[in-house]
């Protein structure tokens, strides 16, 4: 199972960069994972909330296919604890999923229809984060359900 995690505009602060690629590398012991960077025209940027997220949409589509299972990281999603992710990745992996795409939207969220085309919707907390910093925290977890997946030591129980 590939896993691709789609985000919009890029990371800007160079520590959450390194540690993204940190995990990112790591994860390349268990998975075929990579990341996709939307880039949203700074025209975009000055119209309004929600014709930057129909507009982050139309990009965003063009990056789907039909087959990918789509999973929103939205702050309305399904709480999971580290090891209850785990089990819903090995879900996919069993079902066969040959694309697991993850999705950040931009600072506005998702269009109405983002939401009609995903699967699943993941909250990684009740906290608010920014979307700089979930990108850091949600391949940490990736990389945290893989390890637990395969009994390693790195998520101590």
């Amino acid at each position: 199972m590939k896993c691709v995690l789609i985000q919009v505009d890029k990371t800007q602060d160079a520590y959450l960069s390194e540690g993204i690629a940190l995990y990112s590398k790591r994860l390349g012991n268990y998975t075929s994972f990579s990341t996709l960077t939307i880039n949203v025209p700074k025209a975009v940027r000055q119209r309004s909330h929600n014709e930057q997220k129909l507009e982050e949409a139309k990009l965003i589509m063009t990056e789907l296919s039909n087959e990918d299972t789509l999973v929103l990281l939205d702050e309305k999603g399904k709480e999971y604890t580290s090891v209850d992710f785990a089990k819903f990745i090995s879900q996919k992996q069993n079902a066969s999923v040959k694309r697991l795409v993850f999705l950040i939207g931009g600072p506005f969220g998702f269009d109405e229809s983002i939401y009609k085309r995903a699967n699943s919707k993941l909250a990684l907390s009740q906290m608010t984060f920014s979307h700089q910093m979930v990108r850091l925290f949600f391949v940490e977890q990736l990389y945290r359900a893989f390890t637990i997946l395969k009994g390693e030591k790195y998520h101590h129980l």
